[in-house]
């Protein structure tokens, strides 16, 4: 089930990153060859990859770093989720 929501309308966030010249070289050629700019294709290959998030891979992640990530379930339903991906006391 992916329902993970991403939207372009939200606020952005900026972030400087390297890259490896061929990794550059590879991706504005992918970028030309789609009709957009480098920019504008790692962007569109970030939110593709958040949009395939599924939620029980963020949820496990959240149960296992941050408190307040448990709240999202009822016992039961938090209960049922533990067990199926043996998490806490079902390890």
């Amino acid at each position: 089930m992916n329902t993970v929501s991403v939207s372009q309308s939200k606020s952005s966030h900026r972030k400087l990153i390297d890259i490896p010249e061929d990794v550059f070289t590879a991706l504005s050629l992918k970028a030309t060859s789609m009709g957009m700019n480098l920019k504008k294709y790692i962007e569109h290959l970030l939110i593709q990859e958040a949009e395939e998030m599924d939620d029980a891979e963020v949820y496990k992640y959240l149960v296992s770093t941050r408190p307040e990530g448990k709240v999202m379930l009822n016992e039961q339903e938090k209960d049922d989720f533990m067990r199926k991906h043996k998490l806490g006391a079902y390890r």
